[in-house]
């Protein structure tokens, strides 16, 4: 019998230096049966040349320009186009080792529909890959040896943009690329998690991330903090959200601010603590700011914690813990 054909959908733009190591890879893939779906989102370089030359030797490279503009419609065209039974993504500048196909494929057919494979993710730079990104991978990487993406599902996004695969008819039925929402990753994370898609174990490296100074995600609007937090809050409100709690908003720098505007626009009342001395008991847009120690105070509390520091994390969890609280239903970290 042979096996599901996989569709790869792949935006490009002004990535000439990196696409024949990007492709090259996914045509040394141990697993045969899959189809590129190659989108030149407007490309001012040679990029589409480049993928003319591939596509013109390989019949299962897919080659268009894109319709509209941006990633998002780019990934819209490509599973428009696309007739795999298994959908996954590969950006342009990354390198796929050569079984990564294969066992991502291996384990979705393996667990079934309604499950999420990945895989274990490694950066790399010419010039060496920064601290940031070698925590955010570590990070990244000890949620996917056990499948427990999803329990930090609210700090970052918890599953690698490009290294994930899921069934035809799963991605669907939850959208797929449809809604028009920037970090488009993180969004479609969100979503696989409200579903109660469930993500597959994985202790093997199969995925080469590139990080360079230009790249999307270090440069793009779409891809700012406050993208980020405006996300989260949305999808809490949306999944997590419990209307019989009281939201207790912890912090009041950059994030805690903008999530309080959030939160004023929903007309949603909430509580507000911070560490700060020299802000507690003032008022930040008309909610006064209390003190830690308030909280046992606090009927019902659901706390949201944007505070960034890893020490005060540390504390605030364990003054959590001595109130019996539990992660997601009574607390959620948002940094």
């Amino acid at each position: 019998m042979q096996s599901p054909l996989i569709s790869i959908l792949t935006p490009f733009k002004n990535t000439e230096v990196y696409l024949n190591e990007c492709i090259n890879s996914i045509l040394n893939q141990t697993y045969n049966n899959w189809e590129l779906l190659i989108i030149d989102d407007h490309s001012t370089d040679n990029s589409y040349k480049v993928v003319e030359q591939y596509a013109k030797n390989d019949n299962r490279i897919k080659l268009y320009k894109n319709n509209g503009n941006g990633i998002i419609d780019a990934l819209k065209q490509a599973f428009a186009n696309s007739s795999g039974t298994f959908i996954t993504r590969m950006d342009s500048d990354d390198i796929m080792t050569p079984n990564k196909l294969e066992v991502l494929a291996n384990n979705l057919a393996t667990y079934g529909k309604k499950h999420v494979a990945v895989g274990l993710v490694k950066y790399f730079n010419a010039n060496g890959v920064g601290a940031g990104y070698k925590s955010y991978e570590n990070w990244l990487n000890q949620l996917t040896l056990k499948g427990n993406n999803y329990n930090e599902i609210y700090k970052e996004c918890v599953i690698p943009s490009p290294c994930w695969m899921i069934h035809r008819d799963d991605l669907i039925a939850c959208g797929a690329f449809n809604p028009n929402v920037y970090p488009e990753d993180y969004d479609l994370t969100f979503r696989f998690y409200k579903q109660h898609y469930t993500c597959i174990p994985c202790n093997e490296v199969i995925h080469l991330w590139r990080d360079y100074s230009t790249r999307t995600s270090r440069t793009h609007v779409h891809y700012a903090q406050n993208h980020f937090t405006s996300l989260k809050v949305h999808h809490f409100l949306n999944i997590d959200y419990n209307p019989n709690k009281t939201p207790v908003i912890w912090g009041a720098g950059t994030k805690g601010k903008l999530m309080a505007k959030l939160f004023i626009k929903h007309n949603i009342a909430f509580k507000w603590i911070c560490d700060n001395p020299n802000k507690i008991g003032k008022e930040i847009y008309g909610q006064q700011l209390l003190k830690f120690k308030t909280l046992a105070e606090i009927e019902n509390p659901q706390s949201l914690v944007t505070v960034a520091n890893k020490e005060a994390q540390k504390e605030i969890k364990n003054y959590l813990e001595k109130l019996n609280l539990k992660p997601i239903k009574d607390y959620i970290f948002f940094c």
